[in-house]
């Protein structure tokens, strides 16, 4: 975003050449640099203090609202009473002052529920533009794969070998090929699906941190010059996945080519485990790359390089909570098309027992057009939330890393956040 400093390019980052955090403004860097002493000269004498809530001898308990404890009025010498006593805007001792906040989130570093929430709310207050989004990619995407589906993709064949006990092992590894091939090809047009929305909606979501409207049309405006970009990251990442797992189960492929099939089996799904975890923990690490791409209009290699450095020690955070976040979606993508389904196989013709003995590669248009419509619904609510918690996680850490939040709040407007003045005090 142009109007917003800290995006800046991380050539200057602090992440960049340095692995501690960045002191704020208003948190002292060593005690040479602390303020000087606000303690009064005027002390009580001595002997005439006592704990919260107990009166000493000779004195009446105080009413209530007026004592000496924590949030009581009047509790401090010359503080009259009926008046706050001091201390962070009369709420009590021990109570830091409310972070800004000027959109969705709080400028602190964000908990686990408050990163869903400001997904949530990302949506919710901008609903016109986030949804339209979302339900434009989805309705163009399931509508590709319906006619995928229906007029290319050989389903039902390859459905009938796989389930086949005779057939031969060229069939079955011909309609295992033909599987993988056909999920290939809707795993294509699902990247591109995801590419498009992650584009708009990171830049709705950097909007919504500020307190900001974006419109389509601003967010395809701020997000075009990293397209190009953004498309080679999003085919990147599954290939990366894909060549490991791969490359793990190579010996024990070779092995059972050789003639060894029992061994050869065994060390290839070995291997292929752990290639898969290998890039597990790869995407993870690489997982903040995107924000990073678009926000601070990056290549490709230096967003990785930057996601990287982000999620350094806070790798199980990281994950944690995209997990989280995909069970979320998950559930709530499967309770919208629980119904959808069952409708669909009531009106597909044969009813549950043919759809059931049929499998699923014998399915109609009314039954891949019914259960379209659900997939339609539950991804125009699952991109939202995937996208935004992406995008606050990468502002949560820079957050804690960079102290991004002084500059979010200079681009919200906001004046004096970072100096000491009662209530402005950034989030640690």
């Amino acid at each position: 975003m142009n109007d917003t400093p800290g995006w800046a390019s991380p050539g200057s980052a602090p992440s960049d050449g340095q692995d501690g955090e960045t002191p704020r403004p208003s948190e002292p860097s060593g005690p040479q640099d602390g303020p000087a002493s606000k303690w009064s000269k005027e002390q009580p004498p001595p002997g005439q203090w006592s704990a919260p809530g107990s009166s000493g001898p000779g004195q009446t308990p105080p009413a209530p609202g007026q004592g000496g404890g924590p949030g009581g009025w009047g509790g401090g010498p010359g503080v009259p009473p009926g008046q706050p006593r001091g201390g962070w805007g009369g709420g009590g001792w021990g109570m830091p002052p409310a972070a800004a906040k000027p959109g969705v989130i709080p400028l602190r570093p964000l908990g686990v529920g408050e990163i869903l929430d400001g997904a949530v709310s990302t949506m919710r207050a901008h609903w016109r533009t986030v949804l339209g989004i979302s339900l434009a990619v989805a309705v163009v995407t399931e509508i590709i794969v319906i006619l995928l589906q229906g007029l290319v993709l050989n389903t039902q064949s390859t459905t009938d070998a796989l389930s086949d006990p005779n057939a031969s092992i060229a069939e079955l590894t011909d309609a295992l090929g033909d599987t993988i091939l056909d999920s290939g090809v809707i795993l294509l047009v699902s990247l591109l699906g995801s590419f498009v929305v992650t584009a708009l909606l990171t830049m709705v979501t950097s909007r919504a941190v500020l307190g900001k409207p974006v419109t389509s049309a601003e967010a395809w405006r701020d997000a075009k010059p990293q397209l190009p970009r953004l498309l080679g990251l999003t085919f990147l990442l599954p290939l990366l996945a894909a060549a490991l797992v791969a490359v793990g189960s190579l010996p024990g492929v070779l092995i059972a080519v050789a003639g060894a099939s029992r061994a050869g089996t065994s060390l290839a799904l070995l291997g292929g485990l752990g290639g898969l975890i290998v890039a597990i923990w790869l995407l993870v690490r690489f997982s903040l790359s995107s924000p990073a791409l678009m926000l601070e209009k990056q290549t490709v290699r230096k967003a990785l390089g930057r996601s990287a450095k982000l999620v350094q020690g806070s790798w199980w955070r990281v994950f944690g909570i995209q997990l989280l976040a995909a069970i979320l979606v998950n559930i709530i993508v499967s309770i919208i098309l629980i119904p959808f389904t069952v409708l669909a196989v009531a009106l597909s013709g044969d009813g549950v027992n043919g759809f059931l003995n049929s499998g699923a590669g014998d399915v109609g248009w009314t039954f891949l057009v019914i259960t379209g419509i659900g997939s339609v619904i539950g991804s125009m609510l699952a991109f939202p939330i995937t996208a935004g918690v992406t995008v606050l996680l990468y502002i949560d850490l820079r957050i804690r890393r960079e102290a991004l939040d002084i500059e979010l709040a200079r681009a919200a407007g906001i004046q004096g956040y970072g100096s000491d003045t009662p209530g402005t005090t950034p989030g640690s």
